[in-house]
C-alpha cells in the first residue's frame, strides 16, 4: 500500500477516535491534563489535514489508484459525519442542519456513482470545495466554542450556516449537470435501440421465409 492511501486508511482510524473523545464524559473534561475539546479539535484538524496531504501526494507521486479513488471520498464522508452528529449530540448544532448536509452528501454520491456506472464522469464542484472548507471552519470552532461564548462560537455558526447554503446549491448544481450530460445518452441510447428493431425484425422475417421455403 503507498503513502496516500496509507494516510487515507489512517484518516478513517480517527474516526472512533474522534467520536469517542468528543461524546465520552471525561473527569474535569480533561485527557491527560488537556481539555477534550482540545484534543478532539486536533484528531479532527490531523484528519482534514491528511484528507489534503493524500491528494497532493498522489498527484505528486503519481500514485494514484482506484482504491485511493473510492476510499478518499469515503473516509470524508465518515469523518465529516461523525464530527457533525458528534456536535449534535453535544447540542452544539442543529440536528437539522446536520441532515441537510449529510442527506445532501448521500444524494450527491448516488448521482455520482450513477453517472460512473454509466460511463460519465461528474467533476466536482467547486461549491463543493468552498463547502468541505467550510465544514472544516465550522466544526473546528463549535468544538472550541463548546462553552457558547466568544467570537469562536459565533464563527462556527455562521460557517454551518454556509455549510448549509453551500450544500443545496452544489446540489441542485449537481442535479442540473446530471440531467444535462445523461439526458443526451439516454437519447442515444433509445435511438440505437430503435434502429436495432427493423434490423432484428427484418432478420426475424428472413429467418421465417428460409424455414418456410425449406
Amino acid at each position: 500500500m503507498n503513502l496516500p492511501n496509507s494516510l487515507t486508511i489512517m484518516r478513517i482510524f480517527l474516526v472512533p477516535l474522534l467520536v469517542v473523545v468528543l461524546l465520552t464524559k471525561f473527569e474535569g473534561r480533561l485527557i491527560l491534563g488537556v481539555p477534550k475539546e482540545i484534543v478532539g479539535a486536533a484528531i479532527f484538524g490531523l484528519g482534514s489535514l491528511t484528507d489534503w496531504l493524500d491528494g497532493y501526494l498522489a498527484r505528486r507521486r503519481k500514485q494514484i489508484t482506484t482504491l485511493g479513488q473510492v476510499i478518499d471520498p469515503l473516509a470524508d464522508k465518515l469523518l465529516i459525519s461523525a464530527a457533525l452528529i458528534s456536535l449534535v449530540q453535544m447540542d452544539l448544532a442543529p440536528a437539522w442542519m446536520v441532515a441537510v448536509i449529510i442527506g445532501r452528501e448521500f444524494a450527491v454520491t448516488g448521482l455520482r456513482s450513477l453517472a460512473y456506472a454509466r460511463g460519465v464522469v461528474v467533476a466536482a464542484s467547486p461549491l463543493g470545495k468552498i463547502k468541505m472548507a467550510a465544514e472544516v471552519v465550522a466544526i473546528l470552532a463549535l468544538i472550541l466554542g463548546h462553552d457558547r461564548a466568544g467570537s469562536i462560537y459565533a464563527i462556527g455558526q455562521a460557517a454551518l450556516w454556509l455549510v448549509v447554503v453551500a450544500a443545496l446549491i452544489s446540489a441542485a448544481d449537481y442535479f442540473r449537470r446530471f440531467n444535462a450530460i445523461l439526458s443526451p445518452r439516454l437519447a442515444e441510447v433509445d435511438e440505437a435501440r430503435e434502429t436495432q428493431r427493423p434490423n432484428e425484425t427484418q432478420k426475424n422475417l428472413a429467418t421465417e421465409s428460409l424455414r418456410h421455403g425449406a
